[in-house]
Protein backbone atom coordinates (compact mmCIF):
# COMPACT_ATOMS: atom_id res chain seq x y z
CA UNK A 1 0.00 0.00 0.00
CA UNK A 2 1.57 3.35 -1.03
CA UNK A 3 2.54 5.62 2.06
CA UNK A 4 2.25 8.89 0.18
CA UNK A 5 0.68 10.72 -2.25
CA UNK A 6 2.13 13.35 -5.13
CA UNK A 7 -0.31 15.45 -6.77
CA UNK A 8 1.49 17.44 -9.84
CA UNK A 9 0.68 20.51 -11.09
CA UNK A 10 -3.16 20.59 -10.21
CA UNK A 11 -2.99 24.30 -10.78
CA UNK A 12 -6.03 26.35 -12.01
CA UNK A 13 -4.72 27.07 -15.25
CA UNK A 14 -4.44 23.41 -15.74
CA UNK A 15 -7.58 22.20 -14.38
CA UNK A 16 -10.13 24.96 -14.73
CA UNK A 17 -11.64 27.77 -16.91
CA UNK A 18 -11.44 27.16 -21.14
CA UNK A 19 -7.14 26.06 -21.31
CA UNK A 20 -8.44 23.42 -18.85
CA UNK A 21 -7.07 19.72 -19.74
CA UNK A 22 -10.10 18.26 -21.63
CA UNK A 23 -10.00 15.28 -19.01
CA UNK A 24 -10.56 17.85 -16.03
CA UNK A 25 -14.02 17.20 -15.14
CA UNK A 26 -13.15 13.55 -14.72
CA UNK A 27 -9.84 13.78 -13.61
CA UNK A 28 -10.65 15.87 -10.43
CA UNK A 29 -13.06 13.97 -8.53
CA UNK A 30 -10.89 10.78 -8.98
CA UNK A 31 -7.66 13.10 -7.58
CA UNK A 32 -10.18 14.62 -4.80
CA UNK A 33 -10.73 10.88 -3.62
CA UNK A 34 -7.25 10.02 -3.62
CA UNK A 35 -6.51 13.24 -1.54
CA UNK A 36 -8.99 12.42 0.92
CA UNK A 37 -8.25 8.82 1.64
CA UNK A 38 -4.44 9.96 1.81
CA UNK A 39 -5.73 12.58 4.49
CA UNK A 40 -7.47 10.12 6.16
CA UNK A 41 -4.33 7.49 6.24
CA UNK A 42 -2.42 10.42 7.66
CA UNK A 43 -0.17 9.74 4.35
CA UNK A 44 2.48 11.74 3.26
CA UNK A 45 1.11 14.62 0.71
CA UNK A 46 3.17 16.73 -1.32
CA UNK A 47 1.65 19.63 -4.07
CA UNK A 48 3.63 20.13 -6.21
CA UNK A 49 3.62 23.40 -8.12
CA UNK A 50 5.01 24.18 -11.62
CA UNK A 51 6.40 28.31 -11.85
CA UNK A 52 5.90 28.91 -15.11
CA UNK A 53 7.96 31.68 -17.21
CA UNK A 54 6.72 34.73 -17.83
CA UNK A 55 3.68 35.22 -19.68
CA UNK A 56 2.68 31.28 -19.45
CA UNK A 57 -0.47 30.20 -18.11
CA UNK A 58 1.11 28.93 -14.39
CA UNK A 59 3.33 31.79 -14.24
CA UNK A 60 4.44 32.65 -10.78
CA UNK A 61 2.00 34.70 -8.71
CA UNK A 62 -0.72 34.55 -11.58
CA UNK A 63 -4.18 33.30 -11.20
CA UNK A 64 -3.29 30.14 -13.30
CA UNK A 65 -0.38 29.23 -11.00
CA UNK A 66 -2.26 29.35 -7.80
CA UNK A 67 -3.24 24.91 -6.73
CA UNK A 68 -6.58 24.35 -7.21
CA UNK A 69 -7.13 21.95 -4.12
CA UNK A 70 -6.52 23.49 -0.79
CA UNK A 71 -3.64 22.21 0.94
CA UNK A 72 -4.30 20.60 4.35
CA UNK A 73 -2.22 20.99 8.09
CA UNK A 74 1.16 19.40 7.81
CA UNK A 75 0.98 18.94 3.95
CA UNK A 76 4.44 19.60 1.76
CA UNK A 77 4.21 22.40 -1.10
CA UNK A 78 7.02 22.19 -2.92
CA UNK A 79 7.24 24.46 -6.01
CA UNK A 80 9.52 22.99 -9.37
CA UNK A 81 11.30 25.30 -11.44
CA UNK A 82 11.30 21.41 -14.36
CA UNK A 83 9.24 18.78 -15.25
CA UNK A 84 10.96 16.48 -13.46
CA UNK A 85 9.54 16.93 -9.45
CA UNK A 86 12.77 15.79 -8.02
CA UNK A 87 15.32 17.93 -9.70
CA UNK A 88 16.49 21.03 -7.50
CA UNK A 89 13.77 20.75 -5.06
CA UNK A 90 13.50 18.91 -1.70
CA UNK A 91 10.86 16.07 -2.85
CA UNK A 92 13.33 13.92 -1.86
CA UNK A 93 14.53 14.87 1.31
CA UNK A 94 10.79 15.26 2.21
CA UNK A 95 10.34 11.52 1.12
CA UNK A 96 13.48 10.40 2.82
CA UNK A 97 12.62 12.31 5.69
CA UNK A 98 9.48 10.60 6.10
CA UNK A 99 10.54 6.92 5.35
CA UNK A 100 8.31 6.53 2.86
CA UNK A 101 8.36 3.34 0.62
CA UNK A 102 5.90 3.49 -2.08
CA UNK A 103 3.41 6.58 -3.62
CA UNK A 104 1.07 7.85 -5.91
CA UNK A 105 1.75 10.16 -8.05
CA UNK A 106 -1.14 12.22 -9.78
CA UNK A 107 -1.45 15.07 -11.97
CA UNK A 108 -0.69 16.77 -14.70
CA UNK A 109 0.92 16.86 -18.03
CA UNK A 110 0.86 12.93 -18.09
CA UNK A 111 3.72 13.16 -20.61
CA UNK A 112 5.82 15.59 -19.03
CA UNK A 113 5.87 16.69 -15.13
CA UNK A 114 3.50 13.38 -14.63
CA UNK A 115 6.11 11.03 -16.42
CA UNK A 116 9.53 12.62 -15.26
CA UNK A 117 8.64 12.37 -11.59
CA UNK A 118 7.31 8.84 -11.93
CA UNK A 119 10.56 8.01 -14.06
CA UNK A 120 12.77 9.38 -11.41
CA UNK A 121 11.10 8.16 -8.79
CA UNK A 122 11.42 4.21 -9.74
CA UNK A 123 15.23 4.99 -10.57
CA UNK A 124 15.44 5.59 -6.84
CA UNK A 125 14.01 2.87 -5.93
CA UNK A 126 10.20 3.86 -4.86
CA UNK A 127 7.44 1.59 -5.63
CA UNK A 128 5.21 3.83 -7.88
CA UNK A 129 1.32 3.79 -8.94
CA UNK A 130 0.20 6.13 -11.63
CA UNK A 131 -3.80 5.36 -11.52
CA UNK A 132 -4.93 5.16 -15.14
CA UNK A 133 -7.84 8.33 -14.26
CA UNK A 134 -5.71 10.21 -12.21
CA UNK A 135 -3.16 12.10 -14.50
CA UNK A 136 -3.81 13.86 -17.73
CA UNK A 137 -3.02 16.14 -20.41
CA UNK A 138 -3.80 18.11 -23.69
CA UNK A 139 -4.56 16.89 -26.93
CA UNK A 140 -0.92 16.93 -29.21
CA UNK A 141 -1.80 18.89 -32.17
CA UNK A 142 -1.52 17.64 -36.06
CA UNK A 143 1.21 18.56 -37.74
CA UNK A 144 0.71 18.85 -41.43
CA UNK A 145 2.86 15.62 -43.38
CA UNK A 146 3.49 14.11 -39.66
CA UNK A 147 1.03 12.65 -38.00
CA UNK A 148 -2.50 13.07 -37.07
CA UNK A 149 -3.91 15.20 -34.17
CA UNK A 150 -3.37 12.77 -31.32
CA UNK A 151 -5.94 12.58 -28.25
CA UNK A 152 -5.39 13.39 -24.96
CA UNK A 153 -6.24 10.30 -23.48
CA UNK A 154 -3.90 8.59 -25.94
CA UNK A 155 -0.86 10.69 -25.02
CA UNK A 156 -1.67 9.85 -21.24
CA UNK A 157 -1.88 6.28 -21.63
CA UNK A 158 1.67 6.26 -24.26
CA UNK A 159 3.32 8.30 -21.26
CA UNK A 160 2.44 5.53 -18.73
CA UNK A 161 3.22 2.79 -20.69
CA UNK A 162 6.43 4.02 -21.53
CA UNK A 163 7.10 3.57 -17.93
CA UNK A 164 7.40 -0.01 -18.42
CA UNK A 165 6.34 -2.49 -16.20
CA UNK A 166 7.75 -1.54 -12.81
CA UNK A 167 4.88 1.18 -11.97
CA UNK A 168 1.32 -0.06 -10.74
CA UNK A 169 -0.53 1.74 -14.16
CA UNK A 170 -3.94 -0.39 -14.84
CA UNK A 171 -5.73 0.22 -11.81
CA UNK A 172 -7.71 3.48 -10.82
CA UNK A 173 -7.82 5.86 -9.05
CA UNK A 174 -10.52 3.75 -6.56
CA UNK A 175 -8.93 0.55 -6.50
CA UNK A 176 -5.60 2.80 -4.49
CA UNK A 177 -5.29 2.55 -0.54
CA UNK A 178 -2.88 3.96 1.38
CA UNK A 179 -0.97 3.19 4.45
CA UNK A 180 0.03 6.40 7.03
Amino acid sequence: MPDALILVDLQTAFVSGPNAIPAALRLLPCVTDLLQRARSADAVIVHRQNDGPVGADDEVGSPGWELYLPVGAGEHVIRKPRDDGFDATALGEVLVGAGVRSLVICGVMSEMCVHATARTALARGYQVTLPHDAHGTYDIPAVPGVSEAIPAHTVSRVAAWSLGDQPDITHPATAVTFEG
